[in-house]
């Protein structure tokens, strides 16, 4: 009979034995920094364009493609009702373009199912920038050529920002996972 090493059962945060994933947090994180983020426009702010990216957005793509399967389709209907009571954009667009945003990852997940950082990066600036330009023709309409321009370092901010906010998301996924001890 083989004996097990002491320090098998344990990890770099101690013993592995009586500790698993807090499930509050392990599906509660990503739904919160989603509204979290849809709350930015609330941010004291004062400029006469919008300045601030589509934090809300961000948030739900840098989850959507760093765990495939945590957010369900159907969330882009919940979510994107969040973000269009508080980002001041027309009700339904956000359900709309969350909505559809989740059905193309997934698409596209089908296609590719093994990607690189660089792909990722890719497809969130094409996603990102069909996203702000569809929100931006909500917004203002497609008549007024001269109010979309205003949108552009918007988008150029988004597709730079993205990088940083998926690093986020990814210390944030190593917050979800930790283990936690159990007293019952």
């Amino acid at each position: 009979m083989e004996t097990l090493h002491p320090k098998a059962r344990s990890d770099q945060y101690g013993s592995k034995i009586n500790r698993s994933h807090m499930p509050l947090l392990a599906f509660g994180v990503p739904w919160l920094t989603i509204l979290l983020g849809s709350l930015t426009p609330w941010l004291p702010v004062i400029a006469s364009a919008p300045v601030l990216p589509p934090f809300g957005f961000l948030m739900m793509l840098a989850w959507r493609l760093l765990r495939p399967g945590l957010l369900p389709l159907w969330a882009g209907l919940p979510l994107g009702l969040f973000d269009d009571l508080y980002s001041g954009q027309p009700l339904g667009s956000g359900i709309l373009l969350f909505s559809v945003t989740l059905i193309v990852i997934e698409l596209v997940e089908a296609r590719f199912p093994w990607r690189n950082f660089w792909l990722d990066w890719l497809m969130a600036a094409a996603i990102i920038a069909t996203y702000i330009v569809v929100a931006g023709v909500f917004a203002v309409g497609a008549d007024d050529l001269v109010q979309l321009a205003v949108i552009v370092p918007i988008l150029v901010v988004s597709i730079v920002l993205y990088p940083v906010i998926a690093r986020f998301v990814a210390l944030l996924d190593r917050l979800r996972l930790m283990r936690i001890r159990r007293l019952a």
